[in-house]
């Protein structure tokens, strides 16, 4: 990209550097997200519906824990120093990754000991998982450090190592034939990948740094990390009531569901890695079309996760069959809702990334406020009226509200900057 002072780049030289930060970013999640898949396809035919809906529950408060991280650290980093100078990127890279590493350490522990004190099927999981945070919370980190100074390439060899250090790791896993042992392997070869991470960027994570960067980011930070919580926690909150409602397998159920859109989820979270970067960059370079690019991104996810939903519904039952087990019949039946939730969570992305790149904390912490309300009020309001297909119904309902939100807070926000001529995103 260009920056302040120097000629831009011709339109031709940009628009193929775009193309392929973009690459980058798909080649980077189709790596973690096989990994992903696998893990989850790995546990659904080994252990069946309901020992799959405790490492499901696991997963879902992993994600939280993720986006503490990610509002934390990695979401402010994104925003403000996306293709800064080299200097200024590794002095922020080493305290943003030190607080990852932190965020990870002081949730760590509580959910180590809350898993001990539980016992049961669930205590083993959550215990862990408590064990692995660090390491997990750490590759993510270097995830988005990457692609914040352009080198996706990077980004994707990390995923890789991920995956290839899992192979022999779930192995062994199976063997065991517990939850617990597949979430240490998941966890064990995350860490494996973090600490690749130090050698790819030469950066070693600053813990002491944290406090620091948490005291220079707080304008953005804290509003990302109740933004960022709000919606993991709304996840979580609708996998607790679902399992407390109707069941611990049909938290098994619907997590089936998402792994049949995995292949298209991939792409999704695979340009959001990027999608605030060049979004910043859009602003910077061509603040007038901002809009549009929104647009196009969120409209083009929209419509290919209704051509993956469509797919799906032509899938024979046999080949359904033969990648989730038993966990197939229950989930073949939420095709249909999940996959209009997630085209309405698509385009609510164009939008969110225009926010987010504008620096409009404020506003885009209110769309996820309200969104997350619908999600859990939605989820758990369809669950009682209806068990898990009207759950799922429920969610999809106010997936495609929440957008609207999003898009009318970004068109808000356009204006607004329209009439102010002071910007709101810097790179240093």
């Amino acid at each position: 990209m260009t920056t302040e002072g120097k000629t831009m780049a011709p339109a031709g030289s940009a628009k193929r550097a775009l193309v392929g930060r973009l690459s980058w970013g798909l080649a980077d999640q189709a790596a973690s997200s096989i990994s992903n898949f696998a893990v989850g396809i790995y546990v659904a035919r080994s252990l069946g519906v309901t020992a799959f809906g405790v490492f499901s529950l696991a997963w879902v408060t992993y994600g939280v824990v993720l986006n503490v991280s990610r509002g934390l650290a990695t979401d402010p980093l994104v925003v403000r120093f996306s293709g800064a100078p080299d200097a200024s990127w590794r002095g922020a890279v080493a305290r943003s990754s030190g607080t990852a590493l932190g965020v990870g350490s002081a949730i760590g522990v509580p959910c180590l000991l809350a898993g001990l004190a539980l016992g049961g099927r669930v205590g083993p999981a959550f215990a862990c998982l408590g064990v692995m945070l660090p390491g997990l919370l750490l590759q993510d980190a270097w995830r988005f450090s990457f692609f914040a100074a352009g080198a996706g390439r990077k980004a994707f060899v990390n995923d890789l190592v991920w995956g290839i250090a899992l192979v022999p790791a779930m192995v062994v896993a199976a063997h065991v034939g517990s939850v617990a042992a597949f979430v240490l392997a998941w966890g064990a070869s995350a860490a494996v990948a973090a600490a690749y991470g130090c050698l790819q960027s030469g950066i070693r994570p600053r813990m002491t740094g944290a406090r620091g960067w948490l005291r220079e980011q707080r304008d953005l930070g804290y509003r990302y990390l109740v933004e960022n919580v709000s919606l993991s926690g709304a996840s979580q909150l609708r996998a607790y009531g679902l399992g407390v409602i109707v069941g611990v397998g049909a938290v098994g159920a619907v997590r089936g569901a998402e792994l049949l859109m995995g292949p298209f989820l991939a792409v999704l979270m695979g340009l959001s890695l990027v999608t605030v970067p060049e979004a910043a960059r859009v602003l910077r370079q061509a603040p007038h079309r901002l809009g549009r690019f929104c647009l196009l991104l969120g409209g083009g996810q929209a419509a290919g996760a209704l051509l993956w939903g469509g797919a799906l519904l032509l899938m024979p039952g046999r080949f359904g069959e033969l990648v989730l087990g038993d966990v197939w019949h229950s989930a073949s039946q939420l095709i249909v809702p999940i996959t209009l939730g997630v085209a309405g969570a698509g385009l609510g992305t164009g939008a969110a990334a225009g926010l987010r790149a504008l620096g409009a904390a404020r506003r885009s912490l209110r769309c996820q406020l309200f969104a997350s309300a619908c999600y859990v009020g939605g989820g758990l309001g369809g669950a009682a009226a209806a068990g898990t297909v009207g759950s799922a119904w429920g969610v999809a309902a106010a997936t495609v509200s929440g957008s609207a939100v999003w898009w009318l807070q970004l068109r808000s926000a356009l204006r607004e900057r329209h009439h102010n001529s002071v910007p709101e995103v810097r790179t240093s």
